[in-house]
Formats: C-alpha cells, structure tokens, sequence
C-alpha cells in the first residue's frame, strides 16, 4: 500500500511541476506591456494551489491514451479559468476575502480594478489556448472541446453557481438545492477537466458517459471535504480564511448535514465515483487515486 501511495505522490508531483513550468511559459511574461496587468497575471496563478483540475485532466487522458502535450494545454486553460475565478470570488463585492494560497488574495496586492481585469486577461487566454493548438482528431471535436469549457465557466456552470451561492447567503437551503449550486460553482469546471482530458485522446461515447458521472460525483465529493475542512482546519493550513462561510451565514454541507454526515457523504461519493470507472481497468487507475485524495485530504 505505501509503495502505491509513494507512486501516486511522485506522479501527482510530476504533473504539477509540468504544470507549472508550462504556465509559467503560456502567461505573459511580467515586463511586457502592461507591465502590472502581466505581473498580477503570474501572480495569480504561479506558485500555488494543488493543480486538481489539470491532475484530473491528466489522469483523464490517461483513460484515453492522450499525449502529453496535449493534455498540458487543456490542463492550463482549465486551471486558468479556475484562478480567474478565484481572483473574482475573493473581491469585495463577493466573498471580500484577503487570503489566498497562503498570500494576499490579488485585489489585496495589486488593487481591485486590476484584480478585475487579472479575471478577464486569465478567462481570455484560456480561451486563447484551446484555439491556437490542435488537441483533438478533428474539428469539430475541438470546437466540442471550447464549447464543454464555456458551459463549463458561463451562467450554466459556474458563473451561475456563484450567483446562485450569492443569493443563498443567510437563506436555508434544502440539499437539493445545495447540490444543484455545487454542481454548477464547483462541480462544472471539475466536470470540463475530465471531459477535456479525455477529448484529447480516444473514448467511446459510454465510456465519455461514465467518466462525466465520475467527474460529477467527484465534484461533489470535492466541495464536501472543503465545508468539513472549512471548520477543522486553521487558515494557515487551508492558505485562505477559514470559518468564512458559516460567518457569513452561507450554507455548506456542514450547516445542512452536520459534521458527521457531511463525512459519511464524502465517502459515499467516493465509492460511487470508483464505481464508475469499474469497466476501465488499469487506464483508470490515477482518476481511482485521485478520488482517494480528494476525499481523504487534510488541506
């Protein structure tokens, strides 16, 4: 068992710095012209956060026997989409928060009209990424691609989960309806990341339908740990202000279920999104570890 944990992690940590190094390459580089726009850019995005959404990416691809190269851009335009959002998120007209990944959030360094536009830049060059190089066999399964990403990060993904979690603050929510929220705020870029890692490669159209249903439970499962780790972890651990949300009277998994359940339905999450990948075998393997580290997180 530890030899396969020691396995994951070395995996995990090759990604991550192929990740990184890839978008230090593909963001502007902080001098050029607007100088401060490109450096806030690079500030967002480098040198934090665990890179879930391009881990999935790649264990998606894997699924399919994607090449790397590939799989590096659609991995990037995911994580882009997702630090725009995090830039926005933490502005004061919306969750109004100064820490991130363990720093000042943007618009606490860098000002808010910049954090603004930070957003836009990083949203523009995701786009740009899946447009400029060729990912998939054909056309049209590219514009598929460009297409999943954009439901993935517009009013009937996660854009709309935020409003929709904007609206709930101080309301009590029925699970249902908590779900629905995180299926769109959380869950949906979560969703493209698989979808677009295994598009890079070869899979059948029942094979695409049980990876989406992975994704989606693990999406869910993600957001889960998150409200439990939202109220056991320090925000020294967490790298951003913990407690937040059950201050500000938002509802979680935690103020719906409780402490307990909300542990018992992480883990039952797990186990359908392994259920899920049964008929893949071996290609499934880093997706079935990933379920196991999402769930089993500490921060």
């Amino acid at each position: 068992m530890q030899a396969i944990e020691t396995d994951f992690q070395a995996w995990m940590g090759a990604v991550q710095a192929r990740m990184e190094t890839a978008l230090g390459r593909l963001l502007p580089a902080a001098h050029l012209v607007p100088a401060r726009l490109h450096e806030a850019m690079r500030y967002a995005v480098l040198e934090g956060g665990k890179r879930v959404r391009p881990l999935l990416a790649f264990g998606a691809g894997e699924v399919a026997q994607a090449s790397g190269e590939r799989l590096e851009s659609v991995a990037a335009a995911v994580e882009l989409i997702h630090a725009y959002s995090l830039v926005h998120d933490d502005l004061p007209c919306m969750d109004d928060d100064a820490l991130r990944r363990g720093k000042p959030s943007v618009h606490a360094e860098y000002g808010e009209a910049t954090a603004l536009l930070v957003g836009d830049a990083l949203q523009s060059l995701a786009f740009q990424l899946l447009a400029e190089r060729r990912l998939a066999d054909s056309a049209q399964a590219q514009l598929d691609m460009v297409r999943a990403l954009a439901l993935a990060a517009g009013s009937r993904g996660m854009a709309g989960g935020q409003q929709i979690d904007l609206e709930s603050t101080g309301q009590a929510l029925a699970l249902p309806e908590l779900e629905l929220m995180h299926i769109h705020k959380t869950g949906a870029l979560i969703r493209a990341a698989v979808t677009l890692g295994a598009a890079c490669g070869q899979v059948s159209e029942p094979e695409s339908r049980k990876l989406d249903h992975y994704a989606k439970t693990i999406g869910l499962a993600f957001q889960v740990v998150d409200d439990v780790l939202d109220c056991e972890a320090s925000s020294a651990t967490l790298g951003k202000t913990a407690g937040k949300d059950l201050r500000q009277g938002k509802p979680t998994y935690v103020s719906i279920l409780g402490l307990n359940r909300a542990r018992q339905l992480a883990g039952e999450l797990r186990t359908a999104a392994h259920a899920a990948l049964d008929s893949f075998g071996a290609r499934a393997r880093r997706l079935r570890e990933l379920a196991d580290y999402i769930v089993l997180r500490k921060f």
